[in-house]
């Protein structure tokens, strides 16, 4: 199913340390690229991303306005994991406490936020790949050990 909506603009990326999302593990260099992931971004790859996210999603467009509504898009981020030669990303998303929070007047049941929040997270594997497969230039910086057996 094709989602059919126009792309929000793309987040504007925050010095967040990657180790303070539960949902996220980075190990070694700290410098996370976020200066020229947030220029690729803008440069395409979010578009690009959300073509191919909005070409294969199951989230609909009630469900789409409503992280709209939310602000959940500018919530992304982005970040360089040299250690994995990866773009990491962090995807927001609606609380478990939705309901005692009178979250948005929409939001109705658990399937929608599941719905949701799903949706944002494949969005974020989606721009995740297309940076680094479109856009990132550079190699990871990681030397390996070396006290590492050979298994040559």
């Amino acid at each position: 199913m094709t989602l059919d909506v126009d792309a929000p603009d793309p987040p504007e990326l925050q010095e967040t340390d990657p180790e303070e999302y539960d949902d996220v593990e980075v190990t070694g260099n700290a410098n996370y690229r976020r200066q020229d992931l947030e220029q690729f971004l803008k440069d395409g790859a979010w578009a690009d991303a959300f073509d191919e996210w909005r070409g294969n999603t199951d989230m609909d467009e009630a469900e789409f306005e409503i992280a709209r509504d939310l602000g959940l898009f500018r919530e992304f981020d982005f970040f360089w994991d040299d250690f994995a030669d990866r773009v990491g990303y962090h995807a927001p998303g609606i609380p478990e406490d939705w309901r005692e929070r009178d979250y948005h007047p929409d939001l109705d049941s658990w399937g929608t936020v599941s719905a949701i929040n799903a949706g944002l997270t494949e969005l974020g594997q989606v721009v995740s790949e297309v940076l680094k497969q479109d856009f990132v230039d550079w190699e990871a910086e990681y030397d390996s050990p070396d006290d590492l057996p050979d298994f040559d």
